[in-house]
């Protein structure tokens, strides 16, 4: 009986050494005076390599935080050996919907994430410092982050997903806290207007940008993103875009992160020499 313990610990340890290492640091925010936990998961083989890795940075959705992926996602960590790249888990805050609120100072995350977290994590690990070594992707509140800051940052971003992503968020002007960053929709339409993702198409820059977009057909975001690839294939925006069985839930998630990175991975593949 001890034999057979001890070669089951063996075994056990022998599995667990070999795994994708997480670290959960603390980025200071300049911009909003404060610092911002996030996730940071590397290969196993991270620190014997010499070679400088792509980021996908992932961003979570509404109520969620930077911890999101590796508490919920069993397979984060796998994928991120399989593919041999670092993925970033960003935290947005309860709420913040990525953007730099133009109502409240206090939240600052499209600057945060571009001009602060980017360039930490470049300094600070051994990325590829380009877009081609750099892909964003979130669910639900996060899809919507990850598309609006490739839109309107495509010098840093060279791939970018969504998956279930609120990608207009106008017909849910009560839900997520979202006129709590800018304002009533009746009082300030602009806001709204210039700050949803299906009215910013037109930053896609020739095509500059390799996009994924993914929502489950019983999902309440499902509208949304039919109306979004609808307006992508009239502008000629080259994307992949996929609609599976599924609802607005982690087990669909789960599935989708698989399609996503394996995506990025193909990106990466293709553009980093």
């Amino acid at each position: 009986m001890k034999k057979t313990i001890y070669i089951a610990l063996l075994v056990f340890a022998f599995f667990s050494a070999k795994a994708a290492k997480i670290d959960t640091i603390q980025v200071f925010s300049t911009s909003m005076n404060k610092n911002i936990k996030t996730c940071v998961i590397v290969p196993d083989n991270y620190k014997k390599s010499k070679k400088k890795l792509p980021v996908v940075y992932l961003l979570h959705g509404y109520s969620g935080n930077y911890a999101t992926w590796v508490k919920s996602f069993k397979e984060v960590g796998q994928l991120v050996d399989k593919y041999g790249f670092i993925v970033i888990g960003v935290d947005g805050n309860f709420s913040s919907w990525y953007f730099d609120s133009p109502i409240d100072t206090t939240f600052k995350y499209e600057t945060y994430v571009i001009d602060e977290l980017v360039p930490f994590i470049d300094k600070n690990y051994k990325t590829i410092t380009s877009r081609e070594g750099r892909a964003i992707s979130g669910l639900s509140m996060g899809g919507h982050g990850a598309l609006y800051l490739s839109f309107k940052h495509q010098e840093v971003f060279g791939a970018a997903g969504s998956m279930s992503g609120g990608v207009d968020f106008r017909p849910f002007p009560e839900k997520w806290d979202i006129k709590k960053r800018l304002g009533s929709i009746t009082e300030f339409p602009e806001n709204w207007e210039k700050n949803t993702v299906v009215n910013m198409l037109e930053l896609v820059e020739s095509n500059k940008l390799n996009l994924i977009i993914d929502c489950g057909v019983d999902d309440f975001f499902i509208d949304v993103n039919r109306e979004l690839h609808t307006k992508m294939l009239s502008l000629k925006i080259n994307h992949d875009y996929i609609e599976r069985p599924g609802k607005h839930n982690i087990e669909y998630w789960e599935n989708s992160l698989k399609f996503q990175l394996l995506f990025f991975n193909n990106f990466f593949n293709s553009s980093v020499k």
